[in-house]
């Protein structure tokens, strides 16, 4: 039985601030792509049209990068069943049931803000909150409602 004060799903997205560390790389690739064709072109003259498209070609996908960053990527779905991870590289366990969670416990390594959700088996899951595009306590009683509504269902 679901907690009707809870969607059936929730999708965490990615905060635009960690998006753009992301586009940093993704724009310093693209330069370096364009200087080594421009520099390919000039030794062997070849085509001047070839790094126009290159740049082109780069545009849209550094377009694309930040649209799907921005609109679709998730890094934490949550619904009545558990949780999946991505995103996140060094995450623990990345999907798990609720009924595997044996507690949710919030910390600050390294004065990163994380939640840790420690599984039955003994592995966790961490996720820096900082990442998310949500507010942070907002997130851990969102988290904390579904674990007890999980505890409270008839196995």
């Amino acid at each position: 039985m679901n907690d009707p004060q809870l969607p059936p799903t929730t999708l965490y997205r990615l905060d635009p601030r960690a998006a753009a560390g992301v586009m940093g790389p993704a724009l310093v690739l693209l330069a370096v792509v364009v200087l080594a064709v421009t520099l390919a072109v000039a030794a062997t003259g070849g085509p001047p049209d070839l790094i126009i498209v290159v740049v082109a070609l780069g545009l849209i996908g550094i377009f694309t990068l930040g649209w799907w960053l921005r609109a679709r990527a998730w890094v934490l779905r949550v619904d009545d069943d558990g949780y999946t991870v991505r995103l996140i590289r060094k995450a623990g366990v990345k999907h798990a049931a609720w009924s595997e969670v044996q507690e949710l416990a919030t910390a600050s390594p390294r004065e990163i803000p994380v939640v840790v959700l420690h599984l039955v088996d003994g592995g966790t899951t961490t996720i820096p909150v900082q990442i998310l595009a949500t507010d942070r306590e907002q997130f851990v009683r969102d988290l904390g409602a579904r674990l007890n509504a999980s505890q409270r269902r008839p196995r």
